[in-house]
């Protein structure tokens, strides 16, 4: 296949230090194609959503880039075919039907050899994050993610919407798996959460309005093909 980059937003943190090897490593075993990196801005917070727009703008308007979260990882037929349609469909595509959250005991499993798709797992229904496959070029056309979305909380639930509005359709998936792999969990309370909760409002009261939401995100009203 040809090469791509994944790029992994990344600040380390004692608890996420092992899922983050062991991403990078499951990528150099399985993906030998692609080139791996790792991203984080120089905000007094992490900011997801700076981190996955800074990949994107890093390479060429048409270059495939796959954003993937340091804690998680597709399967290989799934990714290779996620990768393959982005190049050219112009939609962004998630590797996966189903998002398992394998927790302290499926990860500890999947760390003891046992195959990821037989490890314990929670089903996150709704997931919208963890890995996507697209474009600059493609990220662009919706606005990208919200960087006012600061710390955790939010940008992906608010990021579906935005490109469900103005695309005119959900993200493509590509049928398979993510495993997310355990770890301590961030905070979700405090003064930085509360205005993010605040600011998701804002993309829920303008779903399904294509002006609404491109006022929002700040980018013109896209032409929908017929």
């Amino acid at each position: 296949m040809s090469p791509f980059t994944v790029v992994i937003p990344w600040r380390p943190a004692p608890s996420r230090m092992s899922a983050y090897e062991f991403v990078t490593d499951w990528y150099a075993r399985n993906i030998p194609e692609a080139t791996v990196r790792s991203i984080d801005t120089d905000d007094d917070v992490f900011v997801l959503a700076a981190c996955r727009n800074r990949a994107i703008a890093s390479v060429d308007p048409d270059e495939v880039v796959v954003l993937n979260d340091a804690d998680t990882f597709p399967e290989v037929d799934a990714l290779r075919s996620a990768v393959a349609a982005a190049r050219t469909s112009g939609r962004v595509h998630l590797p996966y039907t189903e998002y398992h959250w394998l927790g302290a005991e499926g990860t500890a499993q999947l760390r003891a050899g046992t195959p990821a798709s037989e490890c314990v797992f929670d089903l996150v229904i709704g997931a919208c994050s963890g890995v996507y496959a697209t474009t600059p070029r493609t990220w662009a056309a919706h606005g990208g993610q919200d960087e006012r979305f600061r710390g955790w909380g939010f940008e992906d639930a608010a990021w579906y919407l935005a490109y469900e509005t103005l695309i005119g359709a959900p993200p493509v998936r590509h049928a398979g798996n993510v495993y997310a792999l355990h770890h301590v969990a961030e905070v979700r309370e405090g003064k930085g959460y509360d205005a993010n909760a605040a600011h998701m409002e804002r993309y829920r009261a303008a779903a399904g309005d294509v002006a609404a939401m491109a006022q929002l995100v700040g980018v013109e009203i896209p032409v929908r093909s017929s």
